[in-house]
Order: C-alpha cells, then structure tokens, then sequence
C-alpha cells in the first residue's frame, strides 16, 4: 500500500508538469487553430539558459531568466513566421513549426555538446520521508508550483481581458474581431505564456528525480508526452489539459512500477488510444483529432 501511495504522489508530481506543458499546446491552439510541435525546443532553450547562467546569476535568477527566454523565444517564433504566414493552412503551419523544432534543437544539442545536465539544484535528489512513504522532493516541489500556476492560470482565463478575449476568439474569431478584440495581441500572448509554462517545466524535467535524464534530446523526448496528454483532454479545452496530464503521469508512474519502465513509454500512448477511441475529441474536447 505504500508503495501504491508513493507512486501516486509521485506520478502526480510528474502530472502536474505534463500539465503545464499541455496547457502550453492548447492555449496556443485555442488561440491560433495551430499546432505548436516547436514546444520541446522551448524547453530547451530555458533549460540551456539556465544551464550557462546559473553560476553567475545563481540558481534563481538563472531560472528566471530561462522562463523569460523561453517566452520570448515563443514570441519571437509567432511574430517572425506565423503571424506572416497567417493566411496558410494549419496543417502547413504545424509542419513548418516542425522544422523550427529541428534548427533549434540541433543547435542546443550542438552547444551542450557532451554534457547532460541537471539543472534541479535546490530540489533534486533529495529525497524526503514521511509516514513510511519516500516522495521524491522534485515531484513534491512540482505539483506545489503546478496547483499554484494552474489556479492562477484558470483565475486569469476566467476572469481577466485577456481571457475573456481569449475565450471569444476561440468561440468565433470574426466575432470577436468586429467586437474590437485584437487577435493578434490575444495571439502573442498565447505564444508568450505557452512559452512561459515550457520554461517552468524544464526546471523539473531535466532532474535525476524526474526521468534520470538531463538536459538534452531525452528532455525534448519527454517533452513531447506532453502532447499526449492534451490530445487526451481535448486539445480545445484547457481543463482538459490539466485533466490528461495527470492522467500521463499516473500512467507513466504506475506502469513503470507494476509492468516495465520501458512499457511506461508506450502506455501513454496506449491510453491515448483507448480513449479517444471511445471519445474521439477527448475527455473534454469538442473538436475531433480528425477535424484538426
């Protein structure tokens, strides 16, 4: 039973980051129609820049500064390439965010060159005991900063401009723009976020906590099970993201345990499978994966 319980709290750890990570492709999807499979490079790059930084600015500021880069990094890939192809097919602005994904990545991995990271100093490995369970402090840590965002997130998607404006482009952009709402301006500040919530998630991702994995191509790997985990809630619906993340990270913790850490990969994707063979918008979409 205690085993069962730190799986749990541990999985839900990890979910909280999936979770941040979905939100990240469905507000961007919500907002544009596109999807963003740039999104692990974001994560690269705020991890990078937290990798070069933290010995001169500290493991504070040296985070601070990956989650605005990667914000700005996101930003600068919506206003240079997809606001100027913005009269092109989804499908085509998917697979050009592809080859954006590819540059950056290979360039990352290019500077990283033999190193693999972990950049998790405060938390990671560090391991604490309570009640008879052992938590992992990085899943502990993450699902306190995932409530604390993910309620924050909802607060301003619920009651801010930007989220009223948000949510009436999604319903009807030709609507919302004879409404006087800046599509642009709720667009850039998708990217943004999406951005922001990539960088956040690097801080736990590349940990030995996490994965075992630093930073680098398994990084960028594991990102992209994020993805995922928004298909599983609906890629329009940004509950739904929160929903299908720790839907991902259970899966993953409770696989890897009972049956095979290599079956816990694969799982996800089998439970993906599942349900949108059941329900093929997802557990709270309204869209169909076949309509995107």
């Amino acid at each position: 039973m205690n085993t069962f319980l730190q799986l749990v709290l541990n999985g839900l750890g990890k979910g909280a980051v999936y979770a941040l990570l979905a939100l990240g492709f469905v507000v961007i999807f919500k907002a544009t129609e596109v999807v963003n499979f740039a999104h692990g490079s974001l994560v690269l790059i705020g991890g990078y820049l937290v990798y070069a930084t933290k010995d001169a600015l500290g493991w504070a500021g040296a985070a601070a500064l990956g989650i605005v880069a990667a914000a700005l990094a996101a930003l600068l890939i919506e206003r240079l390439l997809i606001a100027h192809a913005r009269n092109a097919d989804v499908n085509s602005l998917a697979l050009l965010t592809i080859g954006v994904d590819v540059i950056i990545t290979e360039e990352i991995v290019r500077r990283l060159r033999a190193d693999i990271p972990f950049i998790g100093d405060p938390y990671d490995a560090q391991p604490l005991q309570f009640a008879g369970l052992t938590v992992f402090r990085t899943q502990l840590v993450a699902l306190v900063v995932g409530i604390v965002l993910i309620t924050a997130f909802f607060l301003a998607f619920r009651f801010s401009n930007w989220g009223v404006a948000m949510r009436a482009q999604a319903e009807n952009r030709e609507a919302a723009a004879l409404m006087g709402i800046r599509s642009s301006r709720v667009t850039a500040t998708a990217w943004l976020l999406a951005g922001a919530l990539a960088g956040v998630a690097v801080l736990f991702m590349a940990t030995q906590d996490f994965s075992g994995a630093g930073l680098g191509r398994g990084t960028h790997a594991i990102a992209l099970i994020a993805f995922p985990a928004a298909i599983l809630g609906g890629l329009d619906s940004t509950a739904g993201a929160v929903v299908g993340g720790l839907i991902v990270g259970l899966t993953e913790a409770l696989s890897a345990q009972y049956v095979s850490f290599e079956f816990s990969k694969s799982a996800v994707f089998l439970v993906m499978l599942l349900i949108l063979v059941a329900k093929p918008s997802g557990l709270f979409g309204t869209r169909e994966l076949s309509r995107v």
